[in-house]
C-alpha cells in the first residue's frame, strides 16, 4: 500500500476502535420475531429433530424472498401526530466529551434556552417486544415557503435515516438543506435508536446483532416505517418523495425503495449487496462475527441467514420503478469493503438501473471527518435538489400537455 492508503487505514481503524462498550454477544437464532412469518412453526421442527436451526433459518430467509411483499407489506397507523418537543443526544459511545455534550443539551432545555421542534410520532406498523421501539420518531422538517411569485411546484419530501448507532442529531444538517430547496425532510430514528432504544441498551446493538431473527425484524420494521413515513407524507398532500440513507439506512431504504414505487429518488451513502457479507468481514460488527464464528459460522453461512433482508435478492423489484439513484461509496471502507460497493455497481449495470455513483477517497467512518464529510454533504445535497428539479420540469410538463377534461352540458327538456 501506498503511504496515503497505508495512514486512510490507520485513521479508520482508531475511529471503529475508539468505542469500547461494544459487546459481544452470543448467537441466538430469534425465530420468537419473525413469528407471524412461520418463526414459530420452524422452531418447532427444530425442537423435533426435522431441522437445524441453521437449515430452519435459512429456509424462512428463502420464503421472505420468493414473496417479500407478503413479509415487508404493512397496515397504515391511524395514530399520527405531530409532537413539539425538546431535542436530545442520545449517544452511543461513552467518551467523555460525548457525555459532557448530552448533559449541556439537558441542561440548556431545562433552562429553556432550545426551542420546542416537531416531531412526527405514530405506532410502528411493526411491533417487537420493546414498547419504547414500537413508537417511531422522526423529526420534522417543513420546507421553506417558495418566494412570491415562483411557480408552483409538486410538494416534495425526503426521508433521510442515518448510520447505524447514529445519535439523534446525524443528518439533521443535510435536512436543513433541503428545507432551503424547498423539499420537506423526515429525518427517521431507525428501530432501537436514539429515542426508541430500550433502557439497557448503551448502543442500537438490537438493529444489528448476532440474534439473526432480531435483526431480521428490525429491517423488516424499518421498511414499515419508511413506507408508513410516506403515507402520512401523501396525506399532507406532498407528491414527490426520496429516500437517503447512510450506511445500514441504505440498506433500510433501498429495501423501502423496492417494495414502493413512490419513491422516486434514492441517495445511498455507502452500499453494499449482502448483508451478511458486511456483518462478517466489516470492522465495525467484528464482536458480531466472533459470536458467529464461535458458533461455527462462516462468511458463505451467514450471507445465507440474511438474504431476507439484502439488498442483492431485491434488485429486480427496485430496477422494476423508474427513479433516479446515487451511490457514494469509499475506496479505503473497512466496514463496507471497497469489493462490495462495486458489486453494486455492477449489479445496476446489469439490472439496467439508472444511477450516478462518486467515490470517497476515505474510508467509512471518515467519511465522518474534515473535509471528507463536505465532499459528501455535497454530492447528496446536490443531486437531491436536481433530482427533485428535475421530476419537477416532468410534472408540469404532463400537465401542460394532458387533454382538456370535456366540457359536459345538462339539456332540460321543456
Amino acid at each position: 500500500m501506498g503511504l496515503y492508503a497505508r495512514w486512510m487505514f490507520a485513521w479508520e481503524t482508531a475511529l471503529t476502535t475508539r468505542d469500547e462498550n461494544r459487546i459481544e454477544r452470543p448467537l441466538e437464532w430469534g425465530f420468537d420475531h419473525l413469528a407471524d412469518f412461520g418463526g414459530l412453526e420452524l422452531a418447532q421442527r427444530v425442537e423435533r429433530g426435522e431441522l437445524t436451526s441453521f437449515d430452519a433459518m435459512v429456509e424462512l430467509n428463502q420464503r421472505i424472498v420468493a414473496n417479500p411483499h407478503s413479509f415487508f407489506d404493512y397496515v397504515t397507523p391511524t395514530d399520527f401526530r405531530v409532537e413539539m418537543r425538546h431535542p436530545e443526544l442520545f449517544p452511543t459511545n461513552v467518551r467523555p466529551e460525548t457525555l459532557e455534550a448530552e448533559r449541556e443539551w439537558h441542561r440548556r432545555a431545562e433552562a429553556g434556552e432550545l426551542r420546542r421542534e416537531p416531531f412526527l410520532r405514530f405506532t410502528s406498523p411493526v411491533r417487537t417486544p420493546y414498547p419504547e421501539n414500537d413508537l417511531v420518531n422522526a423529526r420534522w422538517y417543513p420546507e421553506n415557503p417558495p418566494k412570491p411569485g415562483s411557480a408552483k411546484k409538486p410538494k416534495q419530501a425526503m426521508i433521510v435515516m442515518p448510520q447505524w448507532n447514529a445519535d439523534a442529531f446525524s443528518h439533521n444538517a443535510l435536512c436543513e438543506i433541503f428545507q432551503k430547496f424547498g423539499v420537506a425532510s423526515l429525518r427517521l430514528s431507525k428501530p432501537y435508536h436514539d429515542i426508541r432504544r430500550p433502557e439497557e441498551l448503551e448502543r442500537s446493538d438490537y438493529a444489528v446483532s448476532a440474534n439473526i431473527g432480531r435483526t431480521i425484524a428490525a429491517c423488516r420494521q424499518a421498511v414499515a416505517d419508511i413506507r408508513a413515513c410516506i403515507d402520512w407524507l401523501s396525506a399532507q398532500g406532498y407528491e414527490q418523495f426520496g429516500v437517503l440513507g447512510t450506511s445500514l439506512g441504505s440498506c433500510y431504504g433501498f429495501v423501502a425503495a423496492a417494495m414502493d414505487p413512490r419513491i422516486r429518488v434514492c441517495t445511498f451513502n455507502h452500499a453494499s449487496t449482502w448483508f451478511g457479507d458486511v456483518v462478517y468481514t466489516g470492522q465495525s460488527t467484528r464482536h458480531i462475527r466472533a459470536a458467529l464464528d464461535h458458533a461455527g459460522l462462516t462468511q458463505d453461512t451467514t450471507r445465507e441467514l440474511f438474504t431476507g433482508i439484502s439488498p442483492m435478492s431485491y434488485m429486480t423489484e427496485f430496477a422494476a420503478a423508474k427513479r433516479r439513484t446515487l451511490i457514494i461509496h469509499a475506496t479505503y471502507d473497512l466496514t463496507f469493503l471497497h469489493e462490495f460497493s462495486l458489486d453494486v455497481l455492477r449489479n445496476f449495470d446489469a439490472h439496467h438501473v439508472s444511477y450516478e455513483h462518486k467515490e470517497l477517497p476515505c474510508g467509512h467512518y471518515v467519511t465522518g471527518e474534515f473535509p471528507y464529510k463536505y465532499m459528501d454533504g455535497w454530492w447528496m445535497g446536490s443531486f437531491v435538489w436536481r433530482e427533485f428539479r428535475k421530476l419537477t420540469r416532468e410534472a408540469l410538463e404532463a400537465a401542460e400537455t394532458a387533454p382538456a377534461a370535456p366540457v359536459t352540458s345538462r339539456m332540460t327538456r321543456s
